[in-house]
């Protein structure tokens, strides 16, 4: 008896995927929920898990074939998959037994660092036709990455190849598509401030290992920010609100979507109900979304429902931009790199001012004037740089 392999319920809003690779082959074996195949969405990649065990008996949908949600992907028949006969070894058994050993081991450390890389990394390594026992992986954790791949490339064909042409992937697809229409449909502004960091920078080094060691992450500025958002955004609820047709919905829970650059494209997962969290578990939160993109392993869920959204380009060495709205929002607030600059400081009396050297960060607040207007956009930002300036403020509700 055949089990069908289906494309499950993909979630909000989402009725097609792309098959991006089978995990499993016809003909080998597979236990229950074992992983077979991705799937891209325009949200996330996942994985499809075997509904049955047995063996791949036949693979309807091949790499690269759109299918909607309740497609049949392939059949699983009972039994074991046929094995096939081992290969002669050298006649010395001695040179055998090494030879094979060595050939598991590269295999081993390949198939590991291919499986921790990420699915347009695999997919880009199988469309070259390399073998990723040759590639050198230098991304994070032992991860191969899509520079790896390009320079595992022979120098020829980068000499013959000017140009390559690859298909984008479903999330790039529909990253295009969000952003030409915040564009298109939202009237979007963007006004700028800066702030000195020196507070948060102390008060971060003061209680960095205690807040380690008890919470078991690491104290970032980003916590602050949200919350220093979450402040300006009760204070002025149309940041927080979004149109619906004729109407103007205002949310009342704060659902912080942080914006996470990975391999496949940008992502936006959403801290829920931030305004109840405390600084730990938002970090916790950040920490543990950082580690999913990395891997992958983003749901849908994990995605859907910010009512604004923050987006750190400093980590990148940003000193300023001008973010994009991610719609239906109305708000997104821009981060960026820290910088030392000579600014002016107010000296105690009356013509005492003195230039001092202060960690200075651009902030930017991107937003559709259809329902903000420049009022409340300045009055935003003044908020946010009044709470990160002075971190008390957050902690005594002033």
């Amino acid at each position: 008896m055949a089990t069908e392999i289906k494309v499950p319920d993909l979630g909000e809003s989402i009725t097609e995927a792309t098959v991006s690779k089978w995990l499993k082959r016809p003909g080998e074996p597979v236990v229950a929920d074992e992983p077979v195949a991705e799937l891209e969405t325009d949200k996330v990649t996942l994985e499809i898990p075997a509904p049955a065990a047995g063996t791949i008996a036949e693979i309807l949908v091949e790499e690269g074939g759109n299918v909607p949600v309740g497609a049949i992907l392939g059949m699983i028949a009972d039994g074991p998959a046929h094995t096939p006969a081992p290969r002669p070894e050298a006649s010395d058994p001695r040179i055998a037994q090494e030879g094979a050993e060595g050939r598991e081991a590269g295999k081993e450390t390949a198939a590991a660092a291919l499986e921790r890389s990420g699915p347009a990394v695999r997919k880009l390594i199988e469309e070259t036709g390399l073998d990723a026992t040759r590639i050198a992986p230098t991304g994070p954790g032992g991860r191969i990455s899509k520079a790896d791949v390009i320079a595992a490339r022979p120098a020829v064909a980068a000499v013959e190849e000017r140009e390559v042409r690859v298909r984008m992937s479903r999330l790039r697809q529909r990253i295009a598509e969000r952003l030409k229409a915040a564009q298109n449909n939202a009237a979007m502004l963007t006004t700028f401030n800066e702030i000195d960091m020196s507070r948060a920078i102390a008060l971060r080094e003061c209680h960095r290992e205690a807040f380690e060691k008890k919470h078991g992450v690491r104290l970032g500025f980003m916590s602050i920010f949200i919350k220093a958002a979450i402040v300006a955004l009760k204070e002025l609820p149309a940041v927080n609100a979004e149109i619906d047709g004729d109407d103007i919905v205002y949310k009342n829970h704060y659902d912080i979507g942080v914006a996470v650059g990975t391999e496949q494209g940008l992502v936006v997962p959403v801290v829920r109900d931030a305004d109840r969290l405390s600084f730990a578990e938002i970090e916790n939160t950040i920490a543990d979304y950082g580690r999913k993109a990395r891997e992958g392993k983003l749901t849908v869920e994990d995605l859907s429902g910010g009512t604004f959204t923050i987006s750190n380009g400093g980590v990148y060495g940003s000193l300023m931009s001008t973010p994009i709205l991610n719609p239906p929002q109305s708000g997104i607030l821009g981060m960026h790199k820290i910088e030392r600059r000579p600014v002016a400081a107010a000296g105690s009396r009356p013509g005492t001012d003195q230039i001092e050297i202060r960690p200075m960060m651009y902030v930017a607040l991107s937003y559709d004037h259809r329902i903000v207007d420049g009022r409340e956009a300045v009055s935003f930002l003044v908020r946010v740089k009044e709470c990160v300036e002075d971190p008390s403020r957050i902690l005594f509700d002033m």
